[in-house]
Order: C-alpha cells, then sequence, then structure tokens
C-alpha cells in the first residue's frame, strides 16, 4: 500500500468516527431540545445532523480521490477531495441561515425553560467535538487532506455554537422570567458561526480549486532541491497544482547548452527523482529543459 492510499485510509477512518459521534450528538440534542422546549439545544442537534451530512460528503470524497490516474484523469481523482470540502462549506452556510432563521421566528413564543438536561447534553456536545476536531486537524494537516481540515473547521464552529447555546440554556434556566428569551437568541447565535464557518471552508477550497500556489517556504522546498542536482545551472519557472492531498509541479530548469539532448534527458529525470524524493507533498514532477544564457554558471 502506497503512502496516499495510507493517508487516505487515515482520513476515512477518522470521518468514520465523526460521523458516528455526531449521529450520537444528533439525535440526543434533537430529542431533548424538543422535550425541553429548547431552540438553542434543537439548533445544535439539527446542525449535528447536517454534520453528519457533510462527514458523509467528506467521506466519500475520499473515496473517489484515493483512484489513481487513468487516461481521462491523468492527474488522478484528488480534486474530487477538494470538491468535497466546498460542498461542506456550502452546507454549512444553508444550515447556518436555515438555524438563525427559525430560532429568531421562535423569540417572543411562552414555553418551560431547558433544565438540567439541556445543559448536560450541550456540555457534553462540547468535550466530544473538542476530541474529534483536535484529532481532525492534527491528522488533516498531516496528510494535506483539505476536506478533513474543513471537516475539522466543522467541529470547531459546533465547540463554539454549543458554547453560545449553553450560555443561552444556562441563562434561561437560571431567571426564564428576564433570560428565557436568550434560549432563542443562543439558537441565533449558533447559526451565524455556523454562516461564517461555511464561508471560510468554501473559500478555502475555492482557493485549491482555482490552482493557488502553495506557501512559499514550499515552493523554495522544491527550488532548493532541483538546484542542488549537477547540471542545473538555474529554475527558470516553478509552478503548482494541489490534487488531493499531494501537489503535481511544473519546472523549467536551465542546462549547458552544449549539452547533448540524452545528457539534459537524464539531468531532467534526476531532477524529477529527487524533488520527489526530498518533498513527500509532491505527487508528480513535469520538468521542461532549457539552455542557459552565457552569463550563467560562469
Amino acid at each position: 500500500m502506497s503512502r496516499i492510499e495510507q493517508s487516505y485510509r487515515t482520513a476515512r477512518r477518522v470521518t468514520t468516527v465523526g460521523i458516528a459521534v455526531s449521529s450520537l450528538l444528533a439525535v440526543a440534542n434533537v430529542v431533548v431540545g424538543v422535550i425541553a422546549h429548547s431552540t438553542a439545544v434543537l439548533a445544535a442537534g439539527l446542525e449535528f445532523a447536517g454534520d453528519v451530512l457533510a462527514a458523509a460528503v467528506v467521506l466519500v470524497g475520499m473515496r473517489v480521490a484515493a483512484r489513481g490516474p487513468d487516461a481521462n484523469h491523468p492527474y488522478g481523482h484528488g480534486r474530487v477531495e477538494t470538491l468535497s470540502a466546498f460542498v461542506v462549506g456550502i452546507i454549512l452556510t444553508a444550515g447556518g441561515v436555515l438555524i438563525a432563521y427559525r430560532s429568531l421566528l421562535a423569540v417572543g413564543a411562552p414555553h418551560p425553560p431547558p433544565g438540567l438536561a439541556a445543559i448536560v447534553v450541550l456540555t457534553t456536545a462540547i468535550v466530544l467535538r473538542s476530541v474529534m476536531s483536535a484529532v481532525k486537524f492534527r491528522v488533516g494537516r498531516r496528510i494535506r487532506s483539505a476536506a478533513l481540515i474543513a471537516d475539522g473547521w466543522n467541529d470547531t464552529v459546533d465547540i463554539l455554537s454549543a458554547f453560545g447555546a449553553l450560555t443561552a440554556v444556562a441563562l434561561a434556566t437560571y431567571d426564564p422570567d428576564r433570560f428565557l428569551a436568550a434560549d432563542h437568541y443562543g439558537g441565533f447565535v449558533v447559526g451565524l458561526v455556523v454562516i461564517l464557518t461555511g464561508i471560510r471552508v468554501g473559500r478555502d477550497a475555492s482557493l485549491e480549486l482555482m490552482d493557488t500556489m502553495p506557501a512559499s517556504d514550499l515552493i523554495d522546498e522544491v527550488r532548493q532541491a532541483a538546484g542542488a542536482v549537477p547540471g542545473v545551472l538555474g529554475v527558470e519557472k516553478l509552478f503548482a497544482r494541489k490534487t488531493g492531498l499531494q501537489y503535481h509541479v511544473d519546472l523549467h530548469i536551465e542546462v549547458d547548452p552544449a549539452m547533448t539532448v540524452a545528457a539534459s534527458h537524464a539531468i531532467a529525470a534526476h531532477v524529477r527523482t529527487t524533488i520527489q524524493r526530498n518533498c513527500a507533498w509532491v505527487a508528480d514532477v513535469l520538468v521542461h529543459v532549457e539552455p542557459a544564457s552565457s552569463s550563467v554558471g560562469r
């Protein structure tokens, strides 16, 4: 099994656990929210239900992205992983709008105070979400998975929104006469946080879909690896695009213009293997050979 296949397998395992946790939290919060007549808890439950859908999209995207190159997809299927992250952003934004709207509609509606059960279920959600977000961020950044990082942001917003809901529920339970409406406004805050996070996730995924260059330190890493190969007199152009968990690199190297085609081809092949060996984040390299100007290397 290749390193990329192992990375995708790890990401799918983390995502599957996340789906199970989200399902449990969704059921618990929706049930308690309905029983306790708490708009904030119900909003959190609906958000967790949306998380199940978002994580399912991520899981499907990772399975497709793990497929290797074929005749119609010479760069592989990795872009599906980035596309799934973009879909997660859309789901979050749409879900946030719905939650905020429904919460405002409930403002002023009389109902009993939420009670202790609502506080317990929200506290449990905060603890579980904290663990899952930490795991997803750590694994996602290690394997450079946009979809898993997007899912980690999804968990982070759950923590923030659950804190807002918990504060609102605590106030409504403590003094229903003065703070009962806080429960509804807490649900509205949950919706706003979800919307902002959805926009951020969608923006990050869009940048990758538009072939945004990687960070300058990664570009310098490739440039140094190529420049260290004997016979390379300079690196003129260097471009990189992300396809899934790795990048495809295009670069132009300069060699002695008096060199034979066979010799320059051997140097290009050496550059390709050197970059792939030294830069684990690079999937493949396309090397174009150009004659160096007379001033280079003198």
